[in-house]
């Protein structure tokens, strides 16, 4: 078979049940990286031949995936491209990479479209934890179709996929990225405030990256005064379909004002949002309610400090220089911490030379906190 469409993953003539996940991941991955909705991909298979062992190859029929909000579905997609394709989809295998939708949102229900093509068996990795959504599993088993069930348990490369999405409709709030970019010896600028540049361009350039794939940029109003930032994803995409033309949404956090010839105004980038509070649970409130699946939050200390203690960061990208200042501000203000056994310890989940400089990724462990932090 042909590409879907220029830049699109190759669909092969056949392919087993195994070929169809990895498929469908692939197809997946083709879908926007950011904003409300989940990254999908969808893979049709012809029904398996009578007698022939359950993971034989077979034909491909279709596959598709979903572009974004207000577009079609992967299952539809999936189905249009095999209609497409003068191909019979009845009887056929739906392998997808999330359980289809049981909802009407600005499309159908996936479960319905599935039905109404009088599709056989449909093989998801990962269930849909979405209250509105879920429910398309138990509708298609209801009306006589194969479900074996999720083919991954809690964890696997679907749920790696969307892990960002599955945390952000599972905990009501964005999922949270916290970003360092210091010295050797945890300073983010020289005593008389210079800073550009600690770390190294091919840090800089991944941090960019970073900025393309999330869906909003935090700092708090410190940082706005004293460094006039842009918020700005400013080097070339990677490749993800739309990438190169998003900007994430630009956030302020703190009560003084963004002075009017701030480059944050005047400068051209993401939307502007003023969340005029010290309270990070406040922040994440008022970005879930604009739909913020990923946050990442630059700086300053004082607001990084907060997320941290309010046990609010999901994971932590640590840029670390081999350059010493000896003196300077620090990553971090006071996280309360008195003792060594009070120190908030982190999962190292990866690591990364990046020109001189070292990517630490790391995932806090949980701090049990009952009151409200502020920034």
């Amino acid at each position: 078979m042909s590409t879907l469409e220029p830049g699109a993953v190759t669909v092969p003539s056949v392919a087993t049940l195994d070929d169809a996940v990895a498929l469908a991941l692939s197809l997946a991955t083709l879908g926007p990286a950011h904003g409300p909705n989940p990254r999908v991909g969808c893979v049709l298979l012809a029904p398996p031949q009578a007698g022939a062992p359950a993971r034989s190859p077979r034909r491909v029929l279709g596959a598709g995936y979903h572009r974004g909000a207000g577009t079609a579905h992967a299952e539809v997609d999936a189905i249009d491209d095999a209609r497409r394709r003068g191909n019979d989809v009845r009887g056929a295998t739906a392998v997808v990479t999330l359980e289809p939708c049981n909802h009407t949102g600005r499309t159908g229900p996936c479960a319905e479209a599935l039905l109404a093509a009088d599709v056989a068996e449909v093989c998801h990795l990962v269930p849909d934890p979405n209250p509105s959504a879920a429910g398309g599993a138990e509708r298609l088993r209801s009306a006589g179709v194969h479900v074996p069930g999720p083919l991954e348990d809690g964890a696997g490369p679907g749920h790696d996929l969307l892990r960002v999405w599955l945390h952000a409709v599972t905990t009501g709030r964005p999922f949270v990225t916290l970003k360092t970019a210091t010295s050797l010896d945890g300073r983010v600028a020289a005593i008389d405030g210079t800073s550009r540049w600690i770390t190294s361009a091919e840090s800089r350039a991944h941090a960019h990256r970073v900025r393309r794939a999330v869906d909003a940029i935090a700092v708090g109003t410190a940082t706005v005064l004293a460094d006039d930032p842009t918020l700005t994803a400013r080097t070339p995409g990677d490749g993800t379909p739309g990438d190169a033309d998003h900007q994430p949404v630009r956030v302020v956090v703190g009560r003084r004002d963004v002075p009017p010839r701030a480059r944050l105004r005047t400068v051209p980038g993401g939307q502007l949002v003023h969340v005029r509070t010290h309270d990070v649970r406040e922040v994440l409130a008022e970005l879930a309610r604009r739909d913020v699946r990923h946050l990442l939050v630059e700086g300053g200390p004082t607001l990084a400090a907060a997320f941290l203690r309010a046990g609010l960061v999901d994971e932590v990208h640590a840029y670390v220089a081999p350059v010493l200042l000896g003196a300077g501000p620090p990553a971090l203000a006071d996280l309360g911490v008195t003792t060594i056994d009070e120190a908030l310890r982190l999962e190292t989940l990866g690591t990364t030379a990046l020109g001189t400089d070292v990517l630490v990724v790391a995932r806090p462990q949980p701090v049990r906190t009952t009151h409200h932090q502020e920034a």
